[in-house]
């Protein structure tokens, strides 16, 4: 198997669509969820589990900080697999149906199973604080500068 470091960073472009709702509702995170086509195209060599990133809403937006989760989500029992980002940045209104540019830069831990909403939500918070630190870094600050961000066609 390839090292997932040699595919990352990895970038992905498609249409959000609405998820499963519980990204906002259940764990007050929301998330913006692709199309399954987008997702059935990610390399096998990205195994499930939370990543960060960088994120753009649009072709008028500004690139913002995402964790993402990519996988089943152990504890909701998804039956398909789903990448969920959650791009850190207060949004006024929901964005369904525009394009999503993300750019995955980096592996922050496995999938895994929780035995409560509460170490859910836990385990989410702490992601998100890794990724507001990793992501200050300079090697990754310049993910965030890419063309990828900056073309209308983008890459995936």
């Amino acid at each position: 198997m390839q090292n997932m470091k040699s595919i990352l960073p990895l970038y992905v472009k498609g249409k959000v669509v609405k998820g499963f709702g519980r990204g906002s509702k259940s764990l007050g995170i929301p998330t913006a969820n692709y199309e399954q086509s987008v997702v059935d195209k990610l390399p096998d060599q990205l195994k499930a589990g939370i990543y960060f990133g960088w994120a753009k809403v649009g072709n008028q937006g500004v690139v913002e900080k995402c964790c993402l989760s990519l996988g089943w989500n152990p504890y909701f029992k998804n039956q398909v697999k789903s990448m969920e980002t959650h791009i850190i940045h207060n949004y006024q209104e929901d964005f369904y149906g525009s394009i999503l540019k993300v750019c995955v830069a980096g592996h922050i831990r496995d999938e895994q199973n929780f035995s409560s909403i509460d170490e859910l939500k836990i385990a989410i918070e702490n992601d998100i604080q890794f990724t507001l630190k990793e992501l200050d870094k300079p090697e990754m600050l310049e993910y965030k500068n890419n063309n990828f961000f900056m073309t209308e066609n983008g890459f995936a």
